[in-house]
């Protein structure tokens, strides 16, 4: 099984990590903030990936650095879990709809990371629980990609619901981690790139 565990300890943020690609979805953990545990419970879902988080962050300033070092984290386990990545699809693309909105995602597990976001503006301190706030998808979603090198596009189609909106987004990102991470049985322990690396 592809399994990794990472430890990240600073001055902002305590956080431990264990995940198992090849997992059931099974989300173990609780952090300061209830709606990000509520997204990453999506995540995990949907990717059937395991999440064992251990998260305790600066949440008396404000809940950034939290969201963010989980993102930085969680990068670098799928990254080591996943090693020279033989086997897998390396590319994944959904479109799922919740409610009032539609959402595409795509990965590529390409070594280089790039991030974007194409939708309505989520920069704002609109917040859920007050510790939140709407722009922390986006950081989230963009320290991901840095450290798991990947590639990630986000397209919010439609949507007025703030709340469908990001739920939307986790779901659709755990999907497509898993049509990327999948073992392909036809290519068998092959590199999927043509450069013969990733």
């Amino acid at each position: 099984m592809r399994k990794a565990s990472i430890e990240r300890n600073t001055k902002e943020t305590r956080i431990n990590l264990n995940i198992n690609i090849d997992g059931t979805g099974k989300f173990n953990g609780k952090s300061p903030i209830p709606f990000f545990d509520h997204m990453l419970d999506h995540f995990s879902k949907y990717s059937m990936i395991d999440l064992d988080f251990k998260i305790d962050g600066d949440t008396e300033i404000d809940g950034h650095h939290t969201v963010e070092d989980c993102g930085i984290v969680l990068g670098d386990a799928i990254k080591k879990a996943v090693v020279d990545k033989r086997g897998i699809y390396r590319f994944g693309s959904v479109t799922i709809p919740m409610d009032d909105c539609l959402v595409t995602v795509s990965v590529d597990f390409s070594g280089r990371p790039y991030f974007s976001y194409k939708g309505v503006s989520l920069n704002s301190m609109q917040g859920f629980g007050n510790l939140y706030d709407s722009e922390l998808t986006l950081e989230f979603l963009q320290k991901l990609s840095i450290h798991a090198a990947i590639n990630l596009h986000v397209v919010l189609h439609y949507g007025e619901n703030r709340h469908h909106i990001h739920e939307a987004i986790y779901k659709a990102t755990g999907l497509a981690f898993r049509k990327a991470l999948e073992i392909d049985t036809r290519r068998g322990n092959e590199i999927p790139s043509t450069k013969g690396g990733i």
